[in-house]
């Protein structure tokens, strides 16, 4: 077809609409509708990125953004030194999952037992681990940080084993400073403190800025980790609604804004729902919690795995009050038994520093070391773009067994980024149920009642997708759809 026909022509106040919201929203949109509408067909080629910055009279980067929302969704795909093209899978068949009501932290019913007995089956080789929430082993890159780790050892006057500063490694602060720059972040190394892992750093954040008995506003489904820090804390928690594309509801978070003494939240690609907050989310955010002067404790873990073109910002890079307490590790993407992970904790970082001491003193010098190596000269960039690439594969092969597996009425997220799929089934299939079935023909996933304190989710799942793909997946995938179909 023609390509050139593929845009709607905007009249003049049609155009003046646009300037009135995110113009690569708008752009993205008009796209989105020739492309469910069916104007535009599965493997259709779009016009390149400088055209629609003609035809729209906009800027490079507005259309890269356009294209990138498209990409996040799965509606278009980018074919090396070829262009954009309609994605295989644009027309999807499941709708997204609903989105859930306010909840606060009365009528608790913990799920303690359950997660339990989903982390019980980690260690079993035989069980394929859909529940689990790391990458497989094959996805990361061994051989290259264990070399990292022999240079280490042989560098290291101590081999390692002096205490380090209660900050942290000063290589690694200052390799996470310099990485920041990728979503133009503006911190150096005095902005960091490191951290055995991402829970740590928001137990350490949740310690410095509330005390037994005050609340935190947190997403739902959430995951299970936060509200058991939560709980262990003395804290209350409000689960705030939260879009399976778009993240968590402003609007009924702002309900609770003086209820609330912190919030704790994922921005950039969700667990379990993969969402991605937009940018103008992001800073309203940062906005309204500024103003009550709440602290924001940001957990980032997924915002380097992202499917489209660039990494999307953190909150943090919309924060001029220092309130946002930016989290993040190398435990999802690098090395998960290495714990290695970071804070940039604002105006409250001497709070935070006193918290770590009484914990840890100091975190251990050697892992940090390897980190800070295989950052610095590149290594982690390169291995990045290759296992973003395998994500985003496996995450299309999922949604595609899923389509082909699944019953007519499961509804499925749309991740833009990360590894977790999100699956919610008829309301009267009980997935903690169906674990016991699952797990008796060696499959795991994680149930939904996991991501919340309250009675729901009973009907969801939650699915790695960080597995190599093959046969025994799709089959896995084959069966564990078949004992859906014929729950009773």
């Amino acid at each position: 077809m023609d390509t050139n026909l593929i845009f709607v022509n905007l009249r003049g106040t049609e155009i003046r609409q646009m300037r009135k919201e995110a113009l690569y929203l708008k752009i993205s949109r008009i796209i989105e509708e020739q492309i469910l509408s069916e104007t535009l067909k599965i493997g259709d080629k779009l016009q390149s990125i400088r055209s629609v910055q003609k035809i729209y009279n906009v800027s490079l980067n507005t259309v890269k953004q356009a294209f990138l929302e498209l990409e996040s969704k799965s509606l278009i795909e980018s074919r090396p030194k070829s262009g954009y093209y309609v994605s295989k899978i644009s027309q999807r068949r499941f709708s997204l999952p609903s989105f859930s009501t306010l909840k606060s932290s009365d009528k608790e019913n913990h799920p303690e037992d359950l997660i339990s007995k989903v982390f019980n089956t980690l260690t079993d080789k035989n069980i394929t681990q859909f529940s689990l929430g790391v990458p497989h082993q094959n996805l990361l890159p061994i051989a290259k940080l264990n070399k990292s780790l022999v240079k280490t050892l042989s560098t290291l006057s101590d081999g390692g084993t002096s205490y380090e500063p209660v900050a942290g490694n000063i290589n690694l602060r200052r390799s996470i400073a310099k990485w920041s720059t990728v979503w133009e972040g503006k911190l150096n190394e005095d902005d960091i403190v490191t951290t055995s892992g991402t829970m740590n750093a928001i137990f350490n954040c949740l310690m410095a800025v509330t005390q037994p008995g005050d609340t935190v506003a947190i997403e739902s489904p959430v995951y299970f980790g936060i509200i058991q820090i939560i709980k262990s804390l003395g804290l209350k928690a409000i689960e705030i609604p939260t879009h399976p594309v778009t993240g968590i509801d402003l609007d009924s978070l702002k309900t609770e804004l003086p209820n609330i003494n912190a919030c704790c939240i994922i921005s950039n690609f969700s667990n379990p729902l993969g969402c991605l907050m937009p940018d103008e989310n992001k800073k309203e955010l940062v906005r309204m919690l500024s103003e009550y002067d709440i602290p924001l404790i940001e957990d980032d873990l997924y915002g380097n795995l992202y499917f489209g073109s660039s990494s999307p910002k953190p909150c943090k890079a919309y924060d001029e009050a220092g309130i946002v307490m930016w989290c993040s590790s190398v435990s999802k993407t690098l090395a998960p038994g290495y714990r290695v992970g970071w804070v940039a904790p604002g105006k409250y970082k001497e709070k935070l520093i006193r918290q770590k001491f009484l914990q840890t003193i100091s975190t251990p010098t050697l892992y940090q070391e390897v980190v800070a190596d295989f950052m610095e000269h590149g290594r982690y960039d390169h291995h990045l773009r290759n296992f973003r690439k395998s994500l985003y594969a496996n995450c299309l092969q999922y949604q595609r067994a899923i389509e082909d597996y699944f019953p007519d009425n499961t509804s499925i997220s749309q991740p833009q980024g990360g590894f977790m799929l999100w699956l919610e089934l008829d309301k009267r299939v009980d997935t903690a149920k169906l674990f016991d079935t699952a797990l008796r023909q060696n499959i795991s996933f994680a149930p939904g009642r996991m991501f919340t304190q309250h009675n729901q989710y009973d009907n969801c799942m939650r699915l790695n997708f960080a597995l190599e793909w093959n046969d025994k997946l799709d089959k896995d995938l084959q069966r564990l759809g078949a004992m859906v179909k014929n729950y009773k």
